[in-house]
């Protein structure tokens, strides 16, 4: 169940969107009745837009609103330089479980965690979930103010925790004025990312794979 919520959570793709029906299924058969009929309207969406379109949602959703950040520790640690070793930490967790992140993807992207935790032991990957299910209940609990349709996808993940979650109490959000002022606007002139790392973040991270 980690792996499909790991690609459900992920950026919308067609190599995957091209499996959504036995997608479907496989969820169908994990999770419980009620959960399952929270997930229609989902799979409905999926199937209702094409590609573009859908990236288009996913990036309103994630990329554009930092308390639906998919990236665990902002929502911890915010700018704050104990992001960096909480990372640190857990690439080498990674790592010590034969997991390479593609693409210089940060260690605390949800569906990479996700990912991590359906191939490692089922008892240490529920140990993992437990202590972060905090972080996931709270962006569950925005996308569920925002009426996402993302919101019952996040509560999937939520439900498979052996804990139940607790208060977070999260970083200081950054405005769309502030990441102006720090990152200016893209290329292109569009506003920037709310939870775009820096250029020495993403550096350090690879300095840190390749050692």
């Amino acid at each position: 169940m980690y792996k499909i919520l790991s690609i459900l959570l992920s950026y919308p793709r067609q190599q995957w969107l091209s499996h959504i029906e036995e997608l479907h299924t496989a969820v169908n058969q994990y999770v419980a009745l009620e959960q399952s009929a929270a997930l229609e309207p989902f799979f409905n969406h999926l199937r209702a837009y094409d590609e573009i379109s859908l990236q288009e949602v996913y990036v309103d959703t994630f990329d554009r609103n930092r308390n639906h950040a998919l990236h665990l520790f902002e929502h911890l640690h915010g700018e704050d330089k104990a992001r960096g070793q909480a990372m640190v930490d857990l690439l080498a967790e990674y790592q010590a479980h034969g997991l390479e992140p593609e693409n210089n993807e940060l260690p605390d992207y949800l569906p990479l965690f996700l990912e991590f935790l359906s191939g490692i032991d089922s008892q240490q990957a529920q140990q993992l979930l437990a202590d972060a299910v905090h972080v996931i209940a709270y962006i569950a609990a925005n996308l569920h103010k925002s009426q996402s349709i993302y919101a019952p996808v996040m509560d999937a993940v939520v439900a498979l925790s052996p804990v139940a979650p607790q208060p977070l109490k999260a970083a200081p959000v950054r405005n769309m004025d502030e990441a102006l002022e720090k990152f200016g606007p893209t290329a292109e002139g569009l506003e920037p990312l709310l939870n775009q790392p820096s250029v020495q973040e993403v550096q350090f991270f690879r300095q840190k794979k390749l050692s």
